[in-house]
């Protein structure tokens, strides 16, 4: 009998923002793929009456779909009630009541759900308690960066987030450096357990780097970075680093509210001309970005895993990373790139002269990604689930579910 599985959080793609939480989407899908598992999604999205785009941001979650499907798995867009920068403490109330009115609208109970799959600790986990203690049903819950190194900070959602941890059959990170947080938050060891992603090595792999250079028309050495607009992603430290890497071309993929920010920065440093903002790029878009480039570039203030990094790296092309989060744990080899000994422009600039001079061959860079496949990770998320699903067994730590499963693989 297939493993039932309810998919919970507001982390996941939609048709509106398909690159949201996509590696949500990803684990999921490797997992659907190698395992007798069925699906269904809950991914509420926030409740906005208007879609023009008069109203910016918000219009886009108006614009979000009640229900849609994607790669084959019926995906619900229930609505809750977020208040914008006061709401933050009743967050995983509104999104439980959300999620239990959609429950109770389609019939998902304990007789149709075996276990709850949540990811993001605040507020979705907490939700997700919630939800799993009045459904009567067991969930694992997965941290994936901020939620961990950043809003254990408030007092209150500290306790929450420990209490949800505590509800769960299994509290899984996506590195080692996120479950030490977790730990020193207090939750028991034997529940964590350290569940990375996977890299999706069919669609990211290296194709034609002289015929992808031609048509983005790039002169002299290129570096790419891929992420979020936002200051945490440190693409400002990477434009300044510009001003010293004279024939240099800097391309940026990523959408967000410091676009022109970064543009002006880029033309107040006279670089102007050698830094490209693509803004948001299909995921199918990004092999021939990766595949063109020298090196790819990530100046993070904190990261939980970085699948950036792997991406890049299944193309082919070494990274430059900051020390910080999982980045030590992907970047763990000379083929890999080089780790920075810290987030300053300087120590980049010197990173890209020495990897100019001393890059790794192409094929080791690929070679070493597909370390990073998604097989044993689906393998292990399916024994995590189905462990949880059987409440009446004793189980094993979630550590060792893991361990035991990606050597079985």
């Amino acid at each position: 009998m297939a493993l039932r599985v309810l998919t919970f959080t507001t982390l996941y793609p939609n048709a509106e923002k398909p690159n949201h939480g996509v590696f949500v989407e990803n684990r999921l899908r490797q997992t659907l793929a190698r395992h007798d598992v069925q699906s269904t999604v809950l991914a509420p999205v926030p409740y906005f009456p208007f879609t023009s785009d008069t109203f910016g941001a918000y219009a886009r979650f108006a614009r979000v779909p009640a229900r849609e499907v994607r790669f084959g798995i019926q995906v619900h867009h229930p609505r809750y009630f977020l208040i914008p920068k006061v709401g933050m403490n009743a967050a995983p109330w509104l999104l439980y009541r959300a999620a239990k009115a959609a429950c109770a609208r389609l019939g998902l109970n304990k007789n149709s759900i075996d276990v709850i799959d949540a990811h993001y600790f605040y507020p979705d986990g907490v939700a997700a308690a919630l939800l799993a203690r009045h459904l009567d049903i067991p969930f694992v819950v997965t941290a994936r960066g901020t939620d961990l190194n950043v809003l254990p900070q408030f007092p209150l959602v500290r306790r929450q987030i420990v209490w949800a941890a505590q509800q769960a059959a299994a509290a899984i990170t996506v590195s080692g450096a996120l479950k030490q947080k977790l730990l020193e938050l207090g939750v028991d060891r034997d529940k964590s357990a350290v569940l990375r992603n996977g890299v999706d090595l069919d669609l990211f792999k290296p194709v034609d780097r002289d015929a992808a250079r031609r048509r983005l028309g790039l002169p002299g050495t290129m570096l790419l970075s891929v992420g979020n607009l936002v200051p945490l992603k440190g693409h400002e430290l990477t434009i300044e680093a510009m001003a010293s890497l004279k024939d240099c071309t800097l391309i940026i993929a990523g959408g967000g509210p410091l676009r022109e920010a970064l543009q002006a920065r880029a033309n107040s440093l006279g670089v102007g001309d050698r830094v490209r903002l693509l803004g948001e790029v299909p995921h199918a878009q990004l092999p021939e970005l990766y595949s063109a480039a020298d090196a790819f570039v990530l100046m993070s203030e904190r990261e939980g895993w970085a699948n950036v990094l792997l991406e890049a790296m299944a193309c082919g092309t070494p990274a430059l990373a900051t020390p910080v989060g999982g980045n030590g744990e992907i970047v763990a080899a000379a083929a890999a790139g080089a780790l920075l000994r810290d987030r300053a422009v300087s120590t980049l600039v010197d990173a890209v002269v020495t990897l100019r001079q001393r890059a790794p061959d192409r094929a080791a860079t690929r070679k070493y990604a597909e370390g990073f496949s998604w097989g044993a990770v689906a393998a292990a998320n399916f024994a995590l689930l189905s462990a949880a699903s059987k409440r009446n067994e004793r189980p094993l730590s979630a550590e060792s579910i893991v361990a035991r499963a990606m050597r079985a693989d």
